[in-house]
């Protein structure tokens, strides 16, 4: 049996350009499907949020567009309410790479507040892809590589291929109009190798120990190539 950590936002909200706060949080799709995968395998899941704060699922993406319908958005409610994991999270400063065997971060845009200027997140990442150990990022999640960057000014990530939701799909969403910035181009400044694909579509990445996807669709797929990696 694996040890998978779960690093997930601890805010429910964004803040726009015009400094209202957007209400949000995590993706439930984006847990629910990788955690359903995961635990069905046999593997222990542990989730870690700055401060230990109970993380705070997006009230959108509960809704029944967003699932598929009304039974669909009944069973990624089942599967968040018996998640206990999601009750009970340890805080981030005291995670211990060592205990786990796999790092995965859901996203929402809950980690464009929080995660992507979150230090200690930033060298979790770090020391997860120099250990080799399968290191998962879905959507918005990989904003929190923007807290990667060293006193270089650079970040060990820069060169890697990595897919992440597209400004094609934040401005069909609606939201980019609204945004402080873009987790497309943000990305693309920090040096990474962006790979884009069709909008809503899964696409998943994997270059060397790095498992990422670009948006909801992604992370059934993205869970699946981390438990090959298992």
């Amino acid at each position: 049996m694996a040890k998978v950590l779960f690093v997930m936002t601890g805010v429910d909200y964004w803040t726009l350009a015009d400094g209202t706060k957007h209400p949000t949080g995590y993706w439930a799709e984006e847990f629910a499907a990788p955690y359903e995968a995961i635990k069905a395998a046999g593997h222990e899941i542990v989730v870690a949020t700055p401060g230990a704060v109970v993380p705070t699922v997006d009230g959108g993406s509960l809704a029944p567009g967003a699932n598929g319908g009304p039974e669909g958005a009944e069973k990624i409610a089942e599967t968040l309410r018996k998640a206990t994991e999601l009750t009970h999270p340890i805080d981030l400063a005291a995670v211990d790479l060592a205990d786990y065997d796999a790092v995965y971060y859901p996203g929402g845009h809950g980690p464009m507040e929080d995660l992507a200027v979150n230090t200690t997140s930033g060298q979790l990442l770090n020391a997860a892809l120099a250990s080799g150990k399968p290191l998962g990022v879905v959507c918005h999640a990989p904003a929190a590589l923007l807290a990667t960057v060293g006193a270089d000014g650079k970040s060990p990530f820069a060169g890697y291929r990595v897919a992440a939701f597209s400004n094609a799909e934040e401005t069909q969403a609606g939201l980019a109009d609204k945004a402080k910035w873009l987790l497309q181009d943000r990305l693309i400044a920090l040096g990474v190798d962006y790979s884009e694909g069709e909008p809503w579509a899964p696409h998943v990445v994997v270059d060397r120990n790095l498992y990422t996807g670009q948006n909801p669709a992604s992370s059934a797929p993205l869970a699946a190539e981390l438990l090959k990696a298992l």
